[in-house]
């Protein structure tokens, strides 16, 4: 039996897609068309004779044929960029340390990092989330090289590159989760914290009367705190879970200003954290 050469850049097409579980968004993080996605996914299944994904217009699934091969493609990919950056980009090398803030972290950042530590295996990314002010606390010690943050876009002067906008909504258990409440009981970070000031300035210009029912330092904390019913938050309207409700002006609460995602950068930065910057300036950028 002659043997069979896999081309890299069909593996690197299909693993994209079971990362990303769409045709669209693979073609967007691959710089290539739905089209020419599709045709690279049939162009591998054809050569190995085996259909690698269950799909249709409204549905794909990797097949246990698929699967069989994600986890030997993934080692491919590696073990190629790996040999790429040592031959071509020895200079792509070192730590870079990046905060970011949880919940943002948990929505948008995971397929920028994955992208660039695809592309540049030799770099160590160091990844911390927290909270914005212990964020910006750290990095003014020295902790970071880069800092994602939370912060008000009509203040004027503010270090770092905008990356994101962020629109808000308030966030409760159900429809019903403040009615016929007399006081908006709020679910919240500690202060200082952009959501909790959006928050207060807005039932405050609306004349309705709030109050501090659960303060919390993670993410998970406060969605358990209002799935318990203990009060109502505010999130990016891309980052409501499944099992909360986002509460419009049926309910009787205010509208709320968007808020933004900057990117501060530490004086004296290395050519790796520089290039990190670029990246994630450029991808999301894309995806704003």
């Amino acid at each position: 039996m002659a043997l069979r050469n896999l081309d890299i850049d069909l593996l690197r097409c299909f693993v994209t897609i079971a990362d990303t579980g769409s045709l669209t968004r693979a073609g967007q993080r691959l710089g290539r068309t739905q089209s020419a996605i599709s045709l690279q996914l049939k162009r591998l299944e054809d050569q190995l004779g085996r259909t690698l994904f269950d799909r249709s217009p409204r549905f794909l699934a990797i097949t246990p044929e698929g699967e069989r091969l994600i986890g030997p493609a993934r080692q491919i990919l590696r073990l190629n960029d790996a040999t790429v950056a040592e031959m071509f980009e020895p200079e792509v090398a070192g730590q870079v340390r990046l905060g970011v803030p949880e919940d943002f972290a948990t929505a948008h950042l995971p397929a920028v990092l994955a992208a660039f530590a695809e592309a540049h295996p030799l770099v160590e990314l160091e990844v911390t989330c927290d909270l914005t002010l212990n964020l910006i606390e750290r990095f003014h010690a020295g902790g970071f090289d880069l800092a994602l943050v939370k912060r008000q876009p009509e203040q004027k002067r503010q270090p770092g590159v905008k990356v994101w906008r962020e629109p808000l909504v308030w966030v409760g258990r159900d429809r019903q989760a403040v009615a016929d409440l007399a006081r908006i009981p709020l679910v919240v970070s500690p202060e200082p914290c952009v959501y909790r000031k959006r928050a207060s300035e807005a039932l405050d210009a609306m004349g309705k009367p709030w109050r501090v029912a659960y303060t919390s330092t993670s993410l998970a904390g406060s969605l358990s705190a209002v799935k318990a019913g203990l009060g109502i938050t505010v999130l990016p309207f891309e980052m409501v879970p499944q099992g909360l409700t986002a509460l419009g002006e049926e309910s009787g609460l205010p509208p709320l200003y968007d808020t933004e995602i900057a990117l501060i950068e530490a004086p004296g930065l290395s050519d790796t954290a520089h290039r990190l910057a670029q990246h994630i300036i450029a991808a999301l950028e894309r995806g704003a």
